[in-house]
């Protein structure tokens, strides 16, 4: 798939050495979360919305009400996904920090019809639950013509991750230092219990795991 391209908006100007420009480096981002922030510009005022989205190899695919002034359309918008894997706690405050990985996405989105909006829905009830899609129902023509999606290109996009211990190992104030890992995990299924006589599908099942 080849390197992320550099420009003026995702060029790494602060903090090189966390940057990234493999682009299965931004995939593996997009493939950790399922939450993104959607920066848009309405009517002059910045407006930035979290969302679920999904995605492929060229787009990330973001939905919501099609009344929702924040899906925009014709104008540059700018999506975030950003993961915290721990604090950084260092000898001193002024070098503790956050070991993440965050991508920034800059595109003018493209609204999706028929099938393309259909398979982008699917990507993205599929991305954020493998095996969703094909259990419950599938949305109906009114549903359909109520949600809108965006289809925002991945070609321009900025990659940053930072890990490891503190970089203060030098510092004179001999105290503990080191990572506060942060992780998480879905839980036991919660049944609604309108649904009590159906056992919690294998798909869901298969979430709450252990790994």
């Amino acid at each position: 798939m080849g390197d992320l391209s550099a420009t003026e908006r995702t060029r790494h100007r602060r903090l090189r050495e966390q940057g990234r420009t493999d682009r299965e480096v931004l995939l593996s981002v997009l493939r950790a979360g399922f939450v993104c922030h959607l920066g848009v510009v309405v009517d002059g005022d910045p407006m930035v919305v979290p969302t679920v989205y999904g995605y492929d190899d060229d787009h990330l695919y973001v939905h919501g009400s099609a009344a929702s002034r924040s899906l925009t359309r014709g104008t540059t918008v700018c999506v975030t996904i950003t993961h915290v894997d721990g604090l950084v706690l260092a000898r001193s405050v002024f070098e503790h920090g956050v070991n993440y990985r965050s991508a920034m996405i800059y595109g003018v989105p493209r609204v999706l019809e028929g099938d393309e909006k259909l398979a982008a829905l699917r990507l993205l009830t599929e991305h954020a639950t493998p095996g969703q899609w094909d259990y419950a129902r599938q949305p109906n023509r009114k549903e359909l013509a109520a949600t809108t999606i965006l289809a925002v290109p991945l070609a321009e996009a900025s990659v940053k991750v930072r890990e490891g211990h503190p970089d203060d190992a030098d510092d004179p104030h001999d105290v503990w230092a080191g990572i506060l890992p942060l992780t998480r995990s879905w839980q036991a299924p919660l049944t609604d219990p309108q649904a009590a006589a159906h056992p919690v599908p294998p798909h869901i099942l298969a979430r709450t795991a252990p790994h």
